[in-house]
């Protein structure tokens, strides 16, 4: 890969994942093969999501409702925090997985729904202001 998808890895990933807490994919699979791992992420972070075709806050929504549909929590988790990173709202992150129960079930949006909640909590963002 060029240093032009290495600095775009960089920067994509700083924007995503700044300040997230929890052990990131990246992580993981370093843990057991470096250089794969490397390539992953230059090819995951650095030529897809580093893509400027759609904005980064739409591209965290769609990552976020497939997720919710798979009922993949531990990712889930991860993007919940991307997308808040990336300047979505708590309320556009629940309403992507309202619309997913239609498609998804409401056992996998309400499962979602808890996980979104649980990381609001955590960065002191629960409860959600009143509606007027």
């Amino acid at each position: 890969m060029s240093d032009d998808t290495a600095a775009k890895t960089q920067k994509t990933a700083a924007l995503y994942f700044a300040g997230v807490q929890d052990e990131k994919p990246y992580d993981l699979w370093r843990s057991f093969d470096k250089e794969l791992a490397k390539d992953m992420s230059l090819f995951i972070t650095g030529k897809v999501y580093a893509r400027e075709r759609i904005p980064h806050a739409t591209r965290q929504l769609v990552t976020v409702a497939a997720l919710t549909v798979l009922s993949r929590l531990d990712e889930l988790r991860l993007h919940i925090q991307a997308a808040l990173n990336v300047g979505c709202t708590p309320t556009e992150i629940a309403e992507v997985m309202f619309q997913t129960m239609i498609y998804g079930g409401v056992p996998a949006a309400n499962a979602g729904l808890k996980t979104l909640k649980e990381v609001l909590v955590e960065k002191g963002l629960w409860p959600l202001p009143k509606e007027t």
